[in-house]
């Protein structure tokens, strides 16, 4: 099932239960405390109106932050085994640092974030209950800038933070949750899938879906201010959300139908626009450069991006011609093309150019690595590795390849001892356990091999697994007493994890 499917059928499932919830509850008084965050608007410059929409503080009659959280779970659970999902840790931690630096700046300092990225050339971005935020790839190819990228980014944390999808729900309490499947469906389809808009609206009644749609266009306007409030403190150029926009509606305009999904699950109109320039007009002039990174990781998508031979003409063309923002972001894409279509003496006359004319980066060190893995040269591997990490001793990727490298060349001992050393960095960190479980069972430890592999499927949000697990390790016949202890104590924390979430 696609990932898009199964995230709107989790969500159709847990709203309805809250719904039903949230009916049986005694009526609130009509008159609602203000949010804190419409009662005292984010304070962005001073010169800047950030007054928003009234919109009161419904929102928590439907949905409470623990529902969410429950909801935000129940995606990343999904997330996490998805084929949809980008699994490159690089990509991946690129827009999760982006969205940390942007969500430092934001007015709900208390709400946790998570991004993802999404396999899909659209140009579109989706925020969801819990702080959950998807990136399709195709929306950071198209960014021209990583302030363009930020502005976007900066709209989805908005709608998280003003609670948007909440309040869209609690305005259905008021008419007694009879369409509250109906309008979720109508929400979720439309951010994840266009197409399938007007079937699911269809399946709430029309004044619903019109209130529904009337919400919505003032939560885009309030997602605009908030998310400009955020550019502008996190230091990025507020000149980039309107540029963005108008670039989408420039490359659209003479071609019917082929909005870009930005544009059609967050409806963009020329007020929109207008009251972003004018916004932006008042604003301090700056001059952002963009990152080494947001270069490198538009390469590798690029690199990554249909017929391999198609990226390697055309880096080789905009080499040649010189079109480029970065100069070592087309060679990098290149030697990432050509690994890809295993030309090995190609790609490492790329990674030679680099690193003889880009500034030391840890995606550079770590392609170099990877190199020396595909030439099965392991002694040059490790030192590569081993150098890398050196100069960069938080970067994952190079984590994973060092750790994989030793598991490769039967060193379990030296891949349980690099992944220790850095879990306290990471400590919901899936892969490290994994690692861990592939090292236990090369040593044969059976115990420690349930356990970390539990550990595993606990960070993947699957607590009926992690007990899974869990249990094995208790019954495993090796380890010794402390071990055991460490394992039952945890099966027992887990099952009332478990308890108190069939409960609550």
């Amino acid at each position: 099932m696609k990932l898009k499917t199964i995230i709107i059928v989790t969500l159709l499932a847990a709203n309805a239960a809250f719904a039903e919830n949230a009916a049986n509850k005694p009526q609130q008084n009509s008159t609602l405390p203000k949010p804190a965050l419409s009662a005292k608007p984010y304070a962005g410059p001073a010169n800047l109106d950030t007054s928003l929409p009234d919109l009161g503080d419904v929102s928590q009659t439907v949905l409470s932050p623990l529902d969410e959280q429950r909801i935000a779970e129940q995606i990343m659970r999904e997330v996490a085994v998805s084929d949809e999902v980008v699994q490159d840790v690089e990509v991946t931690d690129y827009v999760q640092a982006l969205g940390n630096k942007l969500t430092a700046a934001s007015p709900d300092k208390q709400q946790k974030f998570n991004f993802f990225v999404v396999q899909d050339n659209s140009i579109n971005a989706f925020a969801m209950p819990g702080g959950v935020i998807g990136v399709h790839t195709g929306l950071i190819l198209a960014s021209n800038s990583e302030s363009e990228l930020a502005s976007v980014l900066g709209h989805e944390i908005g709608h998280v933070t003003q609670r948007h999808l909440a309040r869209m729900l609690a305005q259905q309490k008021y008419d007694t949750f009879k369409n509250i499947a109906g309008i979720a469906l109508a929400l979720l389809v439309s951010r994840a899938n266009p197409e399938l808009t007007n079937g699911a609206m269809a399946t709430a009644s029309a004044i619903g879906v019109q209130r529904q749609l009337d919400y919505t266009r003032e939560h885009e306007r309030e997602a605009d201010r908030v998310g400009l409030s955020i550019l502008d403190s996190a230091g990025f150029d507020t000149r980039a959300m309107p540029a963005f926009f108008n670039t989408l509606q420039r490359g659209t305009r003479f071609v019917e139908g082929s909005a870009p999904s930005f544009l059609r699950t967050h409806p963009l109109t020329a007020e929109r626009i207008a009251d972003v320039s004018n916004r932006v007009e008042t604003m301090p002039y700056k001059q952002v450069t963009d990152s080494l990174e947001f270069n490198l990781v538009r390469a590798k998508l690029r690199a990554a991006n249909g017929l391999t031979q198609t990226a390697i003409d055309q880096f080789e063309d905009n080499i040649k011609e010189r079109r480029f923002a970065s100069e070592a972001a087309e060679h990098y894409g290149l030697a990432v093309a050509m690994l890809r279509k295993n030309d090995l003496t190609g790609a490492a006359n790329q990674v030679k150019w680099l690193k003889a004319n880009a500034p030391k980066n840890a995606y550079i060190e770590n392609l170099g690595a990877r190199l020396e893995v595909a030439r099965n040269n392991p002694q040059a591997a490790a030192s590569q590795y081993a150098k890398a990490l050196a100069l960069f001793p938080a970067h994952r990727s190079l984590i994973y390849g060092y750790s994989e490298h030793f598991l490769a060349i039967n060193q379990p001992d030296q891949a349980i001892k690099l992944v220790q050393s850095k879990q306290a960095q990471y400590p919901s960190d899936a892969y490290f356990y994994e690692i861990l479980a592939k090292a236990y069972t090369a040593k044969n430890k059976n115990l420690l091999r349930f356990q970390a592999q539990g550990e595993s499927y606990y960070r993947q949000y699957n607590l009926a697994k992690a007990i899974e697990q869990m249990e094995f390790a208790v019954k495993a016949k090796d380890g010794n007493f402390y071990e055991h202890s460490i394992v039952e104590a945890r099966l027992k924390e887990l099952r009332r994890k478990q308890e108190n979430e069939k409960t609550s």
